[in-house]
């Protein structure tokens, strides 16, 4: 269903309409971690997240009868935002379905790129319902937030970028929720160098993906709890059998863990990441012995944070 060749149009689709985010490094946490860590902050990319790569990479790819018509998506958190960015500035109509109980600061930001935002109650039958009312209504195309062939060939430019400026490559770690940021990243090791080890890292309290991969069938997930709020979804049918082909591990970390290595990328770094795009660097922290002398990349996955709610975590 993806090719290498929709990885290679899609980084030079999106080229001209993302950042190039850098390769960041840290003396003081390789020494903790024994590593030679690399750092691709996405937290610096356009909305805060990788997730506009995919979203702009999905967007560009519409036919003009689908842009007339415009875009839809249900999401709490960044996918929304960045579907509703990138439709902003190419002049499409955007529609996204947030339930009520979302931060009023995303909601807000929602807003603010010109997106009409459509309230629900707080399930995924309700997003599902008010979306497809929205189908109906509107004729908008939905773009799943990860289950999505553009929207992982748009993701994958994140490791592209990676295997470029990094040489002497060992180990990618990926924080992985839905999938297709790690789909993407596995879809391009294979294709550029497939030397390279990807580690999936996941939270304890939402192991789906954990499950999947040690069970090799599908588990979906259920009742997750962590505080890396971006990691809660299942994986999809796209993203499950591209991970289940090319994982080389899935390493689970405590919530403990993900709040001490946010608290050092904030004190050290100098950054400021969400729960989420820390996770990565908790693997490598509580396994110094697997990654130790290694030249590892670590995806920040975004810094879209609730500044309260992280300062009282790390209190």
């Amino acid at each position: 269903m993806i090719v290498f060749s929709d990885l290679i149009d899609a980084k030079n689709r999106i080229k001209p309409h993302v950042h190039r985010t850098p390769i960041l490094t840290s003396t003081s946490i390789n020494n903790f971690a024994k590593a030679n860590l690399f750092f691709k902050p996405e937290n610096f990319q356009k909305i805060g997240a990788f997730k506009y790569r995919g979203a702009t990479n999905a967007i560009m790819l519409l036919d003009e009868e689908s842009k007339k018509n415009g875009v839809t998506t249900h999401s709490s958190g960044n996918h929304g935002q960045a579907i509703a960015k990138a439709a902003q500035e190419r002049n499409i109509p955007a529609y996204i379905v947030m339930p009520e109980n979302a931060p009023q600061v995303k909601i807000d930001a929602v807003r603010g790129y010109g997106a009409e935002v459509i309230l629900c109650p707080p399930t995924l039958e309700a997003r599902e319902t008010y979306m497809q009312s929205v189908i109906d209504k509107t004729g908008a195309t939905p773009i799943h937030p990860y289950n999505h062939p553009h929207v992982i060939a748009g993701q994958s430019t994140v490791g592209q970028e990676i295997l470029e400026d990094v040489s002497n490559l060992d180990y990618i770690i990926c924080p992985v929720g839905g999938g297709g940021l790690l789909s993407g990243t596995l879809l391009a090791v294979k294709n550029i160098a497939p030397h390279v080890k990807v580690i999936a890292a996941e939270p304890m309290g939402a192991d789906d993906a954990y499950q999947s991969w040690k069970s090799e069938k599908f588990i979906p997930q259920t009742n997750p709890n962590t505080v890396a709020d971006g990691l809660l979804t299942s994986l999809g049918d796209i993203t499950y059998p591209i991970i289940q082909e090319n994982i080389h591990e899935i390493i689970r970390v405590e919530d403990t863990d993900i709040i001490a290595a946010m608290k050092l990328i904030w004190e050290r770094m100098k950054i400021v990441v969400e729960p989420s795009a820390a996770i990565g660097l908790a693997v490598a922290l509580q396994n110094t012995e697997m990654f130790e002398d290694t030249n590892t990349a670590i995806i920040l996955t975004g810094g879209n944070v609730d500044l309260p709610k992280a300062l009282k975590l790390m209190s």
